[in-house]
């Protein structure tokens, strides 16, 4: 009976904490800044916990049918709490208020629920033993809950899934619950048949989900979606309407396969036709293999090593007939070596230099991005460029987002690298900028490969003039301990979707 109990404390404690994860997550997913999404989520969910615990003590009757209700109640709530949002923030305008509204009314009914079942308990324990034994499970769970997330619920079942889930455990808790207590409650069969109630909604809840799931990406995106998949990283979206198939990493496009090859011909040619004799290559993010498919049409390229943080990413675009297709298979080619890292400890722990790197991030929209564009990381990859060697940094629009730009021709700077600003047009994103970086002075090659369908020799020269619009203006250099390029980029890019 004692063990039975305590594994209730530690699957309600690993429910809460999952409630509290998802809509955290699912914030950071859909308005970006995780920093903010997390702190202010875990903060409300805390505040509300404490709301809960404090009214507990105006709850003195009927315990046991009370806390059987609250179970059901978090339950029912937690586990349609991201189908609610995701549907909330594809159809309505009031996204925000009801992600707190649910984080408050979770956190309210969580906070319920120990104190109460202390209480329940208080006649079967010692008190110092039950206190011991409650908060070691409660904690115990939570780790369980901090450890699957990540791990395997995203990745496996994904947000939705998860949720409703934990839902069902919940459920199962009031369900056996009014069997460990029975002597306790009285009747019973009205709250069986409510448990009973309650697993149904749960259960067609998780046999719809995929449809729940796509409905919402249904409205979020324009085009027809033909794939959606969440990693333990970012929410995977391709996106086809005609010939033209689009891919979103968590929202945000990254790609028009009707003009891809603008963005991945600025990106790779010049800079890599500039460097005397680019043996070895290195790209920094880039799954998608594009900027691959690139390299591999210089033949003195021997080697390729590209790090992605992703496995879904570049295992996607890796046998996906389609997206094969459009990287031209780039991925498998025998020059190349995927590794699957986060870019930052990866550069500290390896030692070689190359003669060219490609950096191909998405853009800074987070904290964690945003290291990946700081003076820290830019030095650390400058010790691994050879002596003529060139990184090209995709950098942003610097129409749009034009001091987050400069920033990030002023932080390589700071860094110690001589830069080369440069920009092109892409029709899916507008005026999109790079820079060219290295010890050595760069000057454009007269030379590139055959089968480019915009870079030209001619035109080459007209990606390093600016016009006015997009001349440098004052910005500070991104540090680690001050991300200044993540507020620039979220102020300038939420006022162009005003």
């Amino acid at each position: 009976m004692s063990a039975v109990l305590f594994i209730s404390v530690f699957l309600i404690a690993a429910c809460g904490l999952i409630y509290e994860l998802i809509a955290g997550t699912l914030a950071s997913y859909l308005l970006g800044d995780s920093v903010l999404q997390f702190s202010t989520v875990i903060g409300s969910y805390l505040f509300a916990m404490g709301i809960g615990s404090w009214l507990s003590r105006f709850l003195t009757r009927g315990l046991v049918a009370r806390f059987i209700s609250i179970e059901l109640m978090v339950g029912l709530v937690g586990g349609f709490s991201s189908s609610i949002l995701f549907l909330a923030f594809a159809y309505t305008q009031s996204f925000r208020l009801l992600l707190y509204l649910l984080v408050l009314v979770i956190g309210v009914l969580v906070g319920l629920e120990i104190p109460l079942l202390m209480r329940i308990l208080k006649e079967r324990f010692i008190f110092r033993d039950l206190v011991a034994h409650v908060l070691t499970f409660d904690y115990l769970g939570a780790l369980g809950a901090s450890l699957l997330f990540p791990i395997l619920l995203v990745p496996k079942l994904g947000l939705v899934r998860s949720a409703i889930l934990f839902g069902l455990i919940n459920a199962g808790v009031a369900l056996w619950s009014t069997f460990l207590f029975r002597d306790q409650l009285g009747a019973s069969r009205g709250l069986r048949v409510s448990c009973a109630v309650v697993v149904l909604l749960l259960g067609a809840g998780m046999a719809g989900a995929e449809r729940i799931a796509s409905v919402a990406d249904d409205s979020l995106y324009a085009d027809e979606v033909i794939l959606a998949r969440n990693t333990r990283y970012q929410r995977i979206v391709l996106t086809k309407w005609k010939d033209d198939v689009r891919l979103f990493l968590s929202g945000h496009l990254q790609f028009s396969s009707r003009d891809e090859y603008r963005y991945h011909e600025a990106l790779v040619p010049p800079g890599l036709a500039a460097v005397a004799a680019p043996r070895r290559v290195l790209v920094l993010g880039g799954g998608d293999g594009l900027a691959v498919r690139e390299i591999l049409k210089y033949p003195r390229v021997e080697s390729v090593t590209l790090v992605d943080l992703d496995p879904e990413m570049t295992g996607l675009f890796s046998t996906h007939p389609y997206l094969r297709e459009l990287n031209k298979g780039s991925l498998t080619a025998p020059k190349v070596k995927v590794i699957n890292a986060d870019a930052f400890p990866w550069l500290e722990a390896n030692r070689d230099p190359f003669d060219f790197v490609v950096v191909d991030f998405p853009d800074p929209t987070n904290f964690s991005l945003g290291k990946l564009y700081t003076t820290a990381f830019y030095r650390l990859l400058g010790k691994h460029l050879s002596e003529q060697g060139l990184a090209a940094i995709q950098s942003t629009s610097p129409l749009f987002a034009r001091q987050s730009y400069w920033c990030i021709v002023e932080t390589l700077k700071q860094a110690g690298l001589r830069t080369s600003p440069y920009h092109v047009y892409v029709p899916a994103f507008g005026e999109w900028g790079f820079v060219l970086a290295g010890r050595a002075p760069f000057e454009p090659s007269a030379r590139l490969p055959g089968g480019l369908r915009y870079l030209s020799v001619s035109n080459l020269p007209q990606l390093f003039v600016f016009p006015n619009d997009m001349l440098p203006v004052e910005a500070e250099p991104n540090r680690l301990n001050d991300q200044v390029l993540v507020r620039y980029y979220e102020k300038e890019w939420h006022a162009i979707a005003r």
